[in-house]
C-alpha cells in the first residue's frame, strides 16, 4: 500500500470515528436538554408551591395565644 493509500484510509478512520462521536455527543446534548427542561418545571412548581404556602402563613394570625390560656 503506497503512502497516500495508508494516509487517505487513516483520514477516511478518523473521519469515521469523528462522526460516531458526534452522533454520540448530539444525542447526550439532547438528553441533557431534555433533563433541564424537566428541572426547570420542577422548579417552577415548587416555587408556586412555596409562593401558597408563604401567603397561607401570612393569613393565620402569629400572636394568637395557645390554648390553655
Amino acid at each position: 500500500m503506497s503512502p497516500v493509500e495508508q494516509r487517505l484510509e487513516e483520514l477516511e478512520s478518523r473521519l469515521a470515528f469523528q462522526d460516531s462521536t458526534l452522533e454520540s455527543l448530539n444525542a447526550e446534548l439532547a438528553t441533557q436538554q431534555q433533563r433541564i427542561a424537566e428541572l426547570q418545571a420542577a422548579v417552577a412548581r415548587l416555587e408556586q408551591q412555596l409562593a401558597r404556602a408563604i401567603a397561607r402563613a401570612a393569613v393565620a394570625p402569629v400572636d394568637e395565644p395557645p390554648p390553655h390560656y
